[in-house]
């Protein structure tokens, strides 16, 4: 059984007992977290269910983990013949959630 979620403006394929990176989302380590916007639910026999655009009364529970942060993303400018660069670098916040159960 798999369900795909919408959360932090990006689509996830989630099942059982997986342990996934998301966005950042405002939730304290051990703690439960619903997610109300479940866009697809296939079950154990192959069944899939589509919503438009979401399916209504499903969601998926997962655990929140903690807080991770990312790989660095290098951020470099450069003008030619100026005698100009720049050299940034940024990290982004994760949330490290495991799914416990899908619900439709």
């Amino acid at each position: 059984m798999y369900a795909v979620i919408e959360t932090g403006g990006k689509q996830y394929i989630v099942r059982e007992n997986d342990e996934i990176e998301i966005e950042k989302i405002d939730a304290e380590a051990e703690s439960e977290v619903e997610f109300d916007s479940v866009l697809l639910v296939s079950d154990e026999k192959g069944d899939v269910k589509i919503g438009t655009p979401a399916i209504e009364g499903a969601k998926v529970v997962a655990e929140s983990i903690g807080d991770v942060r990312g790989k660095k993303v290098i951020i470099g400018k450069f003008k030619r013949r100026k005698d100009y660069r720049r050299k940034m670098g940024h990290r982004q916040t994760h949330t490290h959630i495991r799914v416990k159960s899908i619900q439709i």
